[in-house]
């Protein structure tokens, strides 16, 4: 059968997919800045026979590559991202990040080298194949407004039927593979609130109108919207991660600057944390006679797996019977925001999740400096993402 040939010849690459991921850790490049990562990329499909190769797509040095079947079918979309993190290495890694201050702390540079070889496999079986897959190598996920937007505007999703990606997951047991049906993963928004006030001396806070007491008020009343106005069946997360207060001891602070992260569920769920997040702001004008300008912006939406799709990814997996994987699992929705979620506002599609945890030490979580994956999980991922286009292409069982 096609698909156990398509596994055996992943199991003839493992050792080189490890490779292509350890050579690209040491080289990790910041959101929209991949330049020799995207050239790593379009030199691997140099001597590959696929049908079409599409470099800088969108402008932003997205790659697309397309391979086609022998007879017409369905055409399918799978997904993986390349950019890295601002963060500075600690994991100690022989093969740890060379380039200073960025580091893959995310898991990018495996999701690169198994849809390499995923890609490269799937084009010398493709006069098997149906239809047409396309293979996005996208840039720019972790930093908005990410590098889908530009990607679908330049037409990647045309005549596309469904779009697969995975994610692997340091925080989920290797051998395991998890998926969920509709709302999966949150959306994210970003606010800014900046208080202008009066500054003066701490010894005559009465002919001042202090900032921060103003933004203290804010800080603690915006956690209402959550405990008081969000319904407790939903989901909702508000983080000020930046309060930029900092002055001399004595002195009454004349300006501060608020940055806040947000996480919802549900479109609905997002406005009504906006809206709360903007009466709180204009109640401290009335409140403490200070000014204020509110930004909030929304960028990643709520990530939606399509039900239909979803539950032929779940069946493709479980009968696949692929030998690494001794679990697949419904995953409770999942709190990070994905810029895979622009494609399935698009298209229809499913976005899951393969368990990469260390075998042993400690567990550390995506963006941590110490972060590490299980690299059996790629080929895992490999294996799994082949199962999923057979079910959709493969027209030789």
């Amino acid at each position: 059968m096609l698909l156990d040939e398509l596994m055996k010849r992943l199991d003839e690459k493992k050792d080189r997919i490890i490779e292509i991921r350890r050579y690209l850790h040491q080289y990790p490049e910041l959101s929209f800045e991949e330049e020799e990562t995207a050239k790593y990329i379009s030199d691997f499909y140099t001597d590959v026979q696929v049908d079409s190769i599409e470099t800088n797509f969108g402008g932003q040095r997205g790659i697309v590559v397309t391979i086609k079947g022998s007879k017409p079918g369905k055409t399918i979309a799978i997904r993986a991202d390349f950019d890295a993190l601002p963060i500075k290495e600690e994991t100690g890694l022989p093969f740890a990040s060379k380039n200073e201050g960025a580091m893959h702390a995310c898991g990018h540079d495996g999701h690169t080298a198994y849809m390499l070889v995923l890609a490269e496999t799937l084009a010398e079986f493709k006069d098997r194949l149906t239809g047409i897959i396309k293979v996005i190598h996208q840039p720019a996920e972790e930093k908005p407004p990410g590098g889908a937007l530009a990607m679908i505007e330049a037409g990647v999703l045309k005549g596309v039927d469904a779009i697969l990606g995975i994610h692997v997951m340091s925080t989920m047991k290797t051998g395991t593979i998890h998926y969920r049906s509709g709302n999966t993963q949150t959306g994210r928004s970003y606010f800014k609130l900046v208080i202008q006030g009066k500054g003066g001396h701490g010894s005559s806070p009465h002919l001042a109108n202090d900032a921060i007491v103003a933004a203290s008020s804010f800080v603690m009343n915006m956690q209402t919207i959550v405990s008081r106005r969000i319904n407790p069946f939903d989901t909702a997360s508000i983080t000020i991660g930046n309060f930029d207060g900092k002055g001399t001891f004595n002195v009454i602070k004349d300006s501060v600057t608020l940055e806040g992260d947000v996480r919802t569920m549900s479109p609905e769920t997002r406005e009504i944390v906006a809206n709360g997040l903007r009466n709180f702001s204009d109640g401290l004008e009335t409140s403490f006679r200070v000014k204020t300008k509110f930004e909030y912006t929304n960028d990643y939406p709520v990530l939606y797996n399509d039900p239909d799709v979803t539950e032929q990814v779940r069946q493709a997996l479980f009968h696949a019977s692929i030998p690494e994987v001794k679990a697949i699992e419904e995953t409770p929705p999942q709190p990070p925001s994905e810029d895979f979620a622009y494609y399935l506002e698009k298209v229809p599609g499913c976005f899951f999740y393969v368990g990469a945890m260390p075998e042993s030490g400690e567990v550390y979580p995506h963006h941590h400096p110490k972060f590490n994956i299980n690299e059996k999980s790629l080929i895992i991922s490999a294996k799994a993402m082949a199962a999923v286009v057979v079910s959709f292409c493969g027209g030789d069982n």
